[in-house]
């Protein structure tokens, strides 16, 4: 509808849903007229009530009799019903294969807008639906088309999508009837044969292997089907990766059917054989075997996708913990790391259609776990989007024995989504078709909008949780329905049947070929009797850091500092900082000193020169939580932003640097994937407090710590976290180092605490250098605070053109005559600095000597052995720590050192008592503290003894 093209009266240019609107703003501007805009508000103070004017209208250009104030009620009424469909037709759905959720009343009756058949008759279909086919002739039978569109097995929430574009696009696709075109007969089949394979598997695990865990997919079945058609559909759109995340329901069938995992090998792990002997290993398959290994339901899988032996796609699912949702955060980083070209200077070139992230989620975790929405915080943020990700609920309608009213405040496991504005279909499991059709509508959304879809595939789950539960103890009633409900297989073979897609015979031939595989397979697998040997990690893991070259010409690294203190003409640095930047300048000359964040930027930028790409964030980074770093400089006029480390004439591989969202657990994760999948970069993440980790623990416990030994999962990824007491409180000094110290093993990263800001730049550029080696593992770096500017930190430039990390300090100045040395103490980090700031005359400390541990883990037992050897009148050891006794490296250190230590040694340890919070909060009771800990170190406490 609209009104005439020169038309001057008081509902010009408004029709069809718009309408709608304007009669809503009118009433809120009866309200309040301040809470319509300015020109509405002029608007309905000349024309007043839009339901008391006659409005002239045409179709097709052709006049239409002018509407009466009681014909226009009715039209208002169908516009609104009509927008109620849109909005809430989701509601009266056919969605739930259990039929167990339908809602009390039909609220699209027509009654409930006053309206009947005849009213709707007189109202043209194009006010009620623009995108309507045409045979929809009128608004009654416009009303009918858009119940039935949104109210069959697929339900549509995008009401809450605010972009116009977006809606409006999404509206065509549905009104205009295409999406439930019917498929091919070819189609039709190739999807019930892969639901014959999908069931089958899970039967022959249930009868072949009684009573093992599998988390069977039964009762979600078409979510192969729809990852088969996510897939293909994204390979089309250009993409050359998929990477998938997924818990354990239902994992050995899509390991099997989408990532196409040999069944021999899934039965060989059922049946604990070595599986290495069927095939060679490949991505994580046969991890069980020769290391720490993971449960079967918990490993992932690389495929190649080719076609004509070429290769298409790469096909990832990603090793998932049972920390279920954990994993989003970690593939959307894999998916970034495929996105990102990083092979010249600058930012990374982004390539959003070259790799997709698919993310199945369960239906009671979606809402229940909070990294899921961090995760989706990522998505449009710069630094962390791919371009869209597709999300599935696989649906059981129950979490473990907790049906959806004890488990979520919402009514839809999805409603956390729509805070993001990411569009939604409820889609009935027991339809493959509509399975089909929502894959192809969100990766054609996808590649339209590069941005995040949600298919909340609704189903049930046939079992218990899992294969030894009886799920009648607990849900009864659910129960009752799924015993008598038949397969999606055979309901849709019979549906085949049925139509004449399918013979009888042909149905019949299908099965038995799959069940001929499935046993064929099983045949294959070694002797289920054979021992399996034990599974030590293999050497190559257990293997130190070799010595590498980590010094850089002094006349290179004065060329890099004279080019990153080098801006446009143009740019104005604001006057303080530029200040600070400039005192740089003399920083390699002489006698200067070269800072914590000067060494971290040259670091940084023979890192590039080398050709190695660099990624950090972290809440703050660009300047840094202590504005140390300044990586990031912003035009004080224009606030402009512009980074020297992407001019450096050197380098060769792009520097990114990105400020965080307030997110620790999503963006570490997002950061080991992107590093897991990026093995050359050197990724870096900052926590604004070190303590601030620990909002991040089941990555480092779960992925990070244990993933090579789980997985063979390398990663290289550096953990910044800021440590030290200044007196700040609980919750600004101590960077749990002793968490990281208790899940230290098999050299599975290193965890250092460093006193020198040459110690820094020689362990970035190590880090930098076994990246691509066998021996690459994280870094756990307790960076400082205080000590960032502190001149006793401080390196010269021969320290970093000569030196080399050093994983043990010993103290200038101390342990000269060396019979003489009585006490040898041991420290790490800060306490350290404030040791040696405390020693005032070191003659007449002849009997104490201190060495300062830089890499705590792995612990450098060999190098303290030979220094311990040079003092042979040793009476005491002692460590030292700013940490409560039970917090801290002592746990760790003491049994070490008690090693160590030569015959008839004592060993103790200085430093705060046991507590349950970390530091004072006071910071007068702070210095006392700080103040006893360094008295006891230096002093004797009696004559000729200790």
């Amino acid at each position: 509808m609209k009104t005439p093209s020169n038309g001057e009266g008081p509902l010009q240019g408004f029709h069809g849903p718009n309408l709608g609107y304007v009669i809503e703003l009118y009433e809120r501007f009866l309200e309040d007229p301040q809470s319509v805009d300015a020109e509405m508000r002029e608007y309905f103070e000349k024309w007043g009530s839009p339901e008391q004017t006659q409005i002239d209208t045409f179709e097709n250009d052709k006049p239409v009799q002018a509407a009466a104030p009681g014909q226009l009620e009715k039209t208002l009424a169908a516009i609104r019903l009509a927008d109620n469909i849109r909005a809430y037709g989701h509601i009266s759905a056919d969605i739930y294969p259990l039929k167990n959720n339908k809602p009390e009343k039909d609220i699209l009756a027509l009654e409930q807008y006053g309206l009947t058949r005849n009213d709707l008759e007189q109202v043209p279909a194009s006010i009620i639906c623009s995108d309507a086919p045409s045979h929809v002739r009128n608004g009654f039978e416009a009303i009918e088309h858009l119940k039935n569109v949104y109210t069959q097995t697929i339900a549509y929430e995008f009401h809450h999508v605010y972009d116009v574009n977006e809606k409006n696009w999404l509206r065509n696709k549905v009104e205009t009837g295409t999406l439930l075109a019917e498929p091919s007969n070819e189609k039709k089949v190739g999807v019930l044969k892969r639901l014959m394979e999908v069931e089958e598997f899970e039967k022959f695990l249930h009868r072949t292997f009684v009573g093992q865990k599998r988390f069977s997919i039964e009762g979600l079945d078409t979510l192969v089907p729809l990852l088969d058609e996510l897939v293909a559909e994204s390979v089309v759109d250009g993409a050359k990766t998929i990477n998938i995340g997924m818990a354990h329901r239902g994992r050995l069938n899509v390991l099997a059917h989408v990532l196409g995992k040999p069944y021999e090998m899934i039965f060989a792990e059922f049946q604990h054989a070595p599986n290495k002997e069927l095939v060679p290993s490949e991505g994580s398959i046969g991890i069980n075997y020769g290391w720490t290994g993971d449960v079967k339901y918990h490993l992932g899988l690389d495929r190649q996708i080719k076609k004509e032996n070429t290769t298409k796609a790469r096909l990832t699912l990603a090793n998932n913990p049972s920390h279920l949702e954990f994993v989003g955060a970690v593939v959307e980083g894999f998916t970034r790391a495929a996105q990102d070209d990083r092979s010249a200077s600058g930012y990374p070139k982004e390539d959003p259609s070259s790799a997709m992230a698919i993310l199945i989620h369960g239906d009671a975790a979606f809402p229940g776990q909070g990294t899921v929405a961090e995760t989706l915080n990522l998505s449009q943020l710069t630094g962390y989007r791919t371009g869209g990700t597709i999300h599935i609920i696989a649906n059981n309608t129950i979490g473990f024995t907790t049906e959806s009213q004890d488990s979520r405040s919402t009514r839809y496991a999805s409603d956390l989504a729509k805070g993001y504005e990411i569009p939604i279909l409820h889609v009935n499991a027991d339809d493959p078709e509509a399975v089909v059709a929502a894959a192809q509508l969100a990766c054609e959304y996808r590649a339209k909008f590069n941005k995040d879809f949600l298919i909340d595939l609704i189903g049930y789950r046939r079992f218990g949780h899992n294969e030894m539960d009886e799920p009648m103890t607990t849900n009864p009633l659910m129960y009752n329905v799924i015993h008598k409900r038949p397969t999606i297989k055979s309901l849709y073979s019979e549906q085949l049947v049925a139509n004449g897609t399918l013979s009888r015979e042909s149905l019949e031939g299908m099965d038995a070929e799959v069940l001929d595989k499935l046993k064929e397979a099983y045949n294959k697998v070694p002797d289920k009797k054979k021992e399996v040997e034990e599974t030590n990690p293999p050497e190559t893991v257990e293997k130190g850091i070799p010595e590498l070259a980590t010094a850089v010409e002094l006349k290179t690294l004065k060329q890099i500092n004279e080019e990153l203190l080098t801006w446009p003409e143009d740019f104005k640095v604001f006057n303080k900082l530029d200040k600070i930047l400039k005192r740089r300048t003399e920083a390699l000359e002489g006698n200067g000193k070269i800072d914590w964040g000067l060494a971290e930027t040259l670091a940084f930028a023979s890192i590039l020169k080398d050709g190695t790409p660099i990624r950090l964030s972290g809440q703050d980074s660009e300047r840094g939580t202590f504005a140390q770093r300044n990586v990031v400089l912003h035009d004080s006029s224009s606030g402009k932003a512009y980074s020297p480390l992407h001019m450096l004439s050197s380098s060769k591989a792009s520097f990114a640097v990105h400020n965080s969202p307030l997110s620790e657990m999503a963006v570490v994760g997002f950061e080991y994937g992107y590093n897991v999948f990026a093995p050359e970069t050197l990724v870096l993440w900052e926590a604004q407090y070190g303590d601030f980790s620990n909002a991040a623990q089941v990555m480092f416990d779960q992925f990070i710590s244990a993933g090579r030994a789980k997985w063979g999962q390398k990663s290289g990824l550096v953990m910044l976290l800021p440590h030290g007491y200044e007196g700040q409180g609980p919750e600004h000094s101590s960077g749990r180092v002793e968490r990281f110290l208790t899940l230290a093993a098999e050299n599975n990263w290193t965890v250092a605490n460093l006193t020198s800001s040459a110690q820094y730049f020689h362990i970035l550029r190590r880090q930098a250098a076994i990246l691509n080696r066998e021996e690459v593992r994280p870094l756990v770096l307790m960076s400082p605070k205080s000590l960032l500017r502190n001149p006793n930190v401080a390196s010269n430039g021969l320290e970093l053109s000569e030196g080399a990390f050093q994983p043990i300090i010993e103290q200038p100045g101390l342990g000269q005559a060396k019979d003489q040395v009585k006490r040898i103490v041991f420290g790490t980090g800060k306490i350290m600095i404030d040791l040696h700031e405390n020693i005032e005359d070191a003659a007449n400390l002849d009997w104490l000597h201190i060495l300062r541990v830089e890499e705590i883990y792995p612990f450098p037992m060999k190098k303290i052995r030979s220094i311990l050897e040079q003092y042979p009148n040793v009476e005491e050891i002692v460590w030292v720590q700013e940490e409560p006794k039970n917090m801290g490296a002592w746990n760790f250190v003491e049994p070490r050192l008690s090693e160590l230590a030569p015959a008839g040694a004592k060993v103790s340890y200085t430093g705060r008592r046991r507590r349950s919070s970390p530091a004072e909060g006071d910071p007068n009771v702070h210095k006392k503290e700080q103040a006893r800990i360094i008295n006891e170190v230096l002093t004797r406490t009696e004559e000729g003894g200790f």
